[in-house]
């Protein structure tokens, strides 16, 4: 059975800083490309950012560059989203997902709310 479980959320004020995390389990973790997805208010999926299955390669959407970077550790199962410099429009639930930016399938875990306001 597939488990994508996400931690790391939070309500901080515009300008900070969080770190997510999602740990995998019931799959070969180093063989996918993952990607993080955000639910914005209205239920709107979003694409955030993918890294491939190595871990060499990522990619992310134009509004967090330069201020979300995402990483795994395949000896751990894990994929990482650092969040910097937040914004009010990056309040959502943020959910990992299996696949790349034009593969992800659909997020299996709760996800993790992340809320920006002053």
């Amino acid at each position: 059975e597939v488990q994508l479980v996400e931690s790391g959320g939070g309500s901080v004020q515009p300008g900070g800083s969080l770190t997510l995390s999602c740990l995998a389990n019931g799959f070969t973790f180093r063989s996918y490309a993952m990607s993080w997805v955000r639910q914005v208010p209205g239920n709107l999926l979003e694409w955030v950012s993918s890294i491939n299955n190595s871990g060499n390669t990522t990619d992310y959407r134009n509004a967090v560059k330069g201020r979300f970077t995402i990483s795994r550790d395949n000896t751990k199962n894990t994929l990482y989203l650092q969040l910097n410099s937040l914004r009010p429009e990056d309040t959502a639930i943020y959910y990992c997902a299996r696949g790349g930016r034009y593969s992800f399938g659909r997020p299996e875990g709760e996800g993790t709310q992340v809320m920006v306001s002053t």
